[in-house]
């Protein structure tokens, strides 16, 4: 027996009789099988966190990467195929030097979203391309911190907390009922790793993760290097042994 959407899912310019676009939900389903990564915003700045966990010990852990920066005032972090997040990831960078060239002043993280997702849906509507198979968390601090979500469709949302990838569904009802808009940074990274740990159910190291973050004194992205990552991993580790051993 054929499958319904059979004929409907061979060109991304063909939409089904009920309005769907079968190709860009394949490719939110690409999105679901990716490596977890999480944006907090607070009042004090705005967090990027990324499970970077290698699937072989032959792996170089240098060459695994999920959290871009973009601008000194942005980064990026990414779910999906990284050949599809690695274009876009070139694009963001391109895009906001050409608005300091243009207007001599940095792009806002909302104008650089929008771009993006500009340039993500254009490949929702032309034979012969198809969507991009990856989701951005674009997280900057212009006159206060934002965060924002870009779909494969070329959607764009701004959010206090999200995650995307495959531990996504777990993170956002953890979220739910931790997330304080009052929170201190230190909190919030606290809080994302207890969460990530929560969606790989396991502990987290310092060679699994990656942290960004942009604080609202500094204006400034920057990594946060495996010594000073151990302090947050340390007390989130306990939260999440107590928490995995209730579960069971």
């Amino acid at each position: 027996m054929q499958l319904p959407q059979m004929g409907y899912d061979r060109a991304i310019t063909v939409f089904s009789p009920d309005g769907r676009l079968f190709q860009v939900e394949y490719a939110r389903e690409a999105v679901k099988r990716g490596a977890t990564a999480i944006g907090v915003k607070t009042s004090e700045g705005v967090l990027l966190l990324a499970d970077s966990r290698v699937t072989s010990p032959l792996m170089e852990l240098e060459t695994v990467e999920k959290i871009y920066q973009i601008d000194e005032h942005i980064g990026a972090a990414t779910s999906g195929l990284v050949s599809d997040a690695r274009v876009l990831i070139d694009k963001a960078r391109v895009e906001a030097q050409i608005n300091r060239l243009w207007y001599d002043e940095p792009i806002t993280v909302k104008e650089l979203a929008k771009r993006i997702c500009d340039f993500k849906q254009t490949y929702t509507q032309y034979g012969g391309v198809r969507p991009f198979g990856t989701s951005l968390l674009i997280a900057g601090v212009d006159e206060v911190p934002r965060l924002f979500e870009t779909d494969p469709s070329g959607a764009l949302l701004e959010y206090k907390a999200t995650s995307i990838g495959s531990g996504r569904n777990v993170v956002m009802e953890f979220f739910e009922t931790n997330y304080k808009d009052d929170m201190s940074m230190d909190d919030a990274v606290i809080m994302a790793m207890v969460g990530l740990g929560r969606a790989i159910e396991s502990e987290i190291s310092p060679d699994g993760v990656e942290l960004g973050i942009v604080d609202t004194d500094s204006k400034k992205f920057r990594r946060i290097e495996k010594d000073e990552l151990k302090k947050y991993i340390d007390k989130a580790n306990e939260k999440i042994r107590t928490a995995l051993e209730k579960e069971k």
